[in-house]
């Protein structure tokens, strides 16, 4: 069963930092429909506040899944193949196997009750209601809600029309007016923008007017809203009314097009430099920077010191939305305007070009983190580049699309090689952009040398050696008619690697060291380091501690020197690793230790489960063997969430063996299945506090049932079983719970069954008792 690597909140649902505004209606009834479907979809035009009730609905009902609420956000996706892969990276889960990403996620849900929410799915239909088809067909406790502008035609699905907000009649007392939910959200809106500013008797018909006007839709309220800090209320409404169609494209159904006039008049209301920025910064998928727009988007009648105070103004105009992080401002599109500038920019013939800089950009981006990657920044590098994941996505998938252009998938793929070995979910994303790539741009390019060695390079992290060789040959011979010696001295690298997996030990040594002196020779001390990692593991599973401890001090010395903070970490673990095969326990626990607790700040996962691994070979040989069975235990869970194993790697498969035989000889077999399974129980968090001593609270072992619970309560009937506690009957805890009675019912049924009860009284005892 895949897990999370990392203790789960209750989901990762973004704050509400505008407020909520009217809905009550439709979010209990959106809540109510969560009870009594497994697939809900929101549906309704653009601008009419699908995404925030399908939060809020799903803020409210997150006491009924207890695995969390987790929000996908589909709209700076482009390609419906990575739509399982983007459910997985918001899930927080990382699958480095070469399995389909389908699989992991299939087999990380199968147990969980939690909630999904696809929001922006209008443009991946047929991806979405396949995925969403699959997911809840294999686990049962899994429910999504979706937000389109159409039905997905999910078998089951229930749908939620979306109207736009409640707009006041003519001619209502201002006490009145105050309660409409259009009017209500113009006022809340208007107060952010104008100091102050309150629904009056002066203004109040002038505001119920506009909303009429706009028609309920909430972002056309929200666009006109953004006005008053240079317009009154009567004169937004004027401009509104008086406003003359334009060249744009018309939508045919009026509430459709009263949003696009809407958006028309604040296009209008830019300044002719606001509006080519407005359209440039459509080519953008998710967030930006400031840095990106002034590289994209300057040039051509908008000069880069102009940019930033662009951006400010349609900030101001409520066409940018701001994004806060701890070191630099990021800024957002919502879609329907995103969409809008699009066409204005595809109609402005200009779109090629401004893909090519985007492109242009973030290959330079690629290049720079490459470059400054074996350094101090490396914690820094993978923070902007996640940050950037949905922009390189853009830009990849735009060079699959446009002929010719598919060399520079391989020339930003392969940049990024140490980034893809980080990232959550990373190397078969890296290998499905690279083997696309390589089928469609074959000319022999020093682009096509590096794209080889470095998707051998992921298929080995993903413990798939029968594709790594092929893939190195062809790299081998044209690296040589190209005369590439960096290329030749990573062929020498990953083949020795490859060698010493499959058991050639000596074969593996001879091609590392070779390559060690080809990555010397060439300058390249990120590659030197790496093969000085691999080398003090094949020497010290070979028996030569005299030499493992030499290249590991090296190996540390080079990573301390450059302040390579991560490369460090995993020094720190190849240091303890080769001090355990000379028998050094406590000194070995000590370095893995001060490796694991910069991989676990780092979220390096494939680099904390090999510490637990270590740690757990450690305790068994100072004798402490249901500690180290649990270690196995947590190791286990967090190889299995990536769809590995550090066993599975045959030389380190004969000592782990070795140890696990020891451990049950001396534990029993039940002794041993009941520590380990204590051990696959902890959370990665939980995990890493228990190998690493910190005193924090771990679940204490399970302790043997006692009469009257011969079966353990699951989660869910627990839950249950407390609320039948509090008095509540099978009517309140579906209410509660937000699921039909008729689940409720069954619940207290087999809760009834499994603790040999005939009444709720029991129940209710029972739970006091067993608090």
């Amino acid at each position: 069963m895949a897990v999370a690597t990392r203790k789960r909140p209750a989901g990762n649902l973004p704050a509400d930092l505008t407020g909520f505004v009217g809905r009550r209606r439709e979010v209990s009834e959106a809540r109510r429909l969560l009870g009594d479907t497994r697939m809900l979809t929101l549906t309704g035009l653009g601008g009419v506040g699908k995404t925030r009730l399908a939060l809020r609905a799903a803020a409210e009902a997150r006491l009924a899944f207890p695995d969390g609420v987790w929000l996908v956000d589909l709209a700076p996706l482009r390609n419906g193949e990575l739509l399982a892969r983007s459910v997985a990276d918001a899930l927080g889960l990382r699958d480095e196997s070469s399995r389909r990403p389908l699989s992991g996620l299939v087999e990380f849900l199968e147990d969980k009750r939690l909630l999904l929410v696809f929001d922006g799915c209008e443009h991946l239909t047929y991806a979405s209601a396949m995925l969403a088809s699959k997911l809840l067909g294999a686990a049962p406790g899994l429910r999504i809600l979706a937000t389109s502008r159409e039905t997905l035609g999910v078998e089951g699905e229930h749908v939620l029309a979306v109207p736009p907000l409640a707009v006041p009649e003519p001619g209502l007392p201002l006490a009145a007016l105050k309660q409409s939910d259009a009017v209500s959200l113009f006022a809340e809106r208007g107060a952010y923008v104008l100091n102050g500013f309150t629904v009056t008797e002066v203004n109040g018909e002038a505001v119920a007017a506009l909303c009429r006007r706009l028609e309920g839709i909430p972002l056309a309220i929200e666009l006109a809203a953004a006005r008053l800090r240079a317009l009154s209320v009567t004169q937004i409404l004027d401009r509104l009314d008086e406003r003359t169609p334009g060249y744009r494209k018309r939508a045919s159904v009026p509430r459709h097009q009263t949003m696009r006039t809407a958006i028309d008049w604040s296009y209008d209301l830019c300044t002719p430099q606001e509006r080519t920025l407005w359209a440039r910064l459509s080519v953008f998928s998710g967030e930006f920077d400031l840095e990106a727009v002034e590289h994209v988007c300057a040039g051509d009648g908008l000069p880069q010191e102009q940019i930033f105070d662009l951006v400010a103004a349609l900030l101001d105009k409520s066409i940018l939305v701001r994004g806060e992080y701890v070191t630099h401002a990021r800024y957002r599109l919502l879609e329907t305007i995103r969409q809008y500038g699009h066409d204005v920019l595809a109609e402005s013939g200009d779109e090629m070009a401004l893909r090519r800089r985007h492109r242009d950009h973030f290959r330079g981006l690629a290049e720079r983190a490459e470059a400054d990657w074996f350094g101090p920044r490396q914690a820094e590098w993978i923070a902007r580049l996640r940050h950037e994941h949905a922009n390189l996505r853009a830009a990849l998938g735009f060079c699959l699309r446009e002929p010719g252009e598919a060399r520079y998938v391989l020339e930003i793929v392969a940049a990024l090689w140490n980034y893809w070995v980080f990232f959550a979910g990373s190397f078969g994303e890296g290998r499905h952009w690279l083997e696309r790539a390589l089928g469609l741009d074959t000319e022999p390019t020093a682009a096509r040398v590096k794209a080889l060695w470095a998707n051998a390079w992921f298929a080995l992290r993903q413990a798939d050696l029968t594709a790594a060789p092929p893939l190195l040959d062809e790299c081998r011979e044209l690296a040589r008619r190209l005369d590439d010696p960096v290329a030749l001295a990573f062929v020498a690298h990953f083949s020795g690697l490859t060698a010493y997996l499959r058991g050639d030990t000596a074969g593996g040594i001879r091609l590392l060291r070779e390559a060690r002196d080809l990555h010397a020779a060439n300058g390249d001390q990120d590659g030197v380091w790496m093969t000085l990692f691999h080398l003090v593991i094949a020497y010290s599973s070979a028996g030569d501690g005299d030499r493992a401890d030499a290249l590991a001090a090296e190996c540390l010395s080079m990573c301390e020197a450059r302040s390579a903070y991560l490369s460090k970490s995993n020094a720190l673990w190849v240091v303890g690793l080769a001090r355990w095969f000379r028998g050094e326990q406590d000194r070995a626990a000590t370095l893995v230790r001060n490796g694991l607790r910069i991989m676990r700040s780092l979220d390096d996962r494939w680099g904390v489960a090999a510490c637990l691994e270590v740690l757990a070979w450690v305790e068994a040989a100072d004798g402490r063997d249901e500690r180290a069975a649990r270690l196995f235990g947590a190791a286990g869970m967090v190889w299995q969430a990536m769809g590995t194993s550090l066993p599975a790697f045959q030389p380190f498969a004969e000592f782990h063996n070795l140890c696990e035989t020891q451990l049950r000889m001396s534990l029993g077999h039940a002794g041993y299945t009941a520590a380990f399974q204590r051990g696959v129980e902890l959370t990665a968090d939980q995990a890493v506090d228990y190998a690493l001593d910190t005193g924090a609270r771990v679940p204490a072992p399970r302790r043997e049932a006692e009469p009257g619970e011969a079966a353990v309560l699951t989660p869910r009937q627990r839950e249950v079983a407390d609320l039948i506690a509090e008095g509540m009957s099978n009517k309140d805890i579906a209410a509660k719970l937000v699921i039909a009675q008729r689940t409720a019912e069954g619940h207290v049924e087999s809760i009834l069954t499994r603790l040999g009860f005939t009444s709720r009284v029991q129940i209710a005892t029972w739970v006091s008792s067993h608090r």
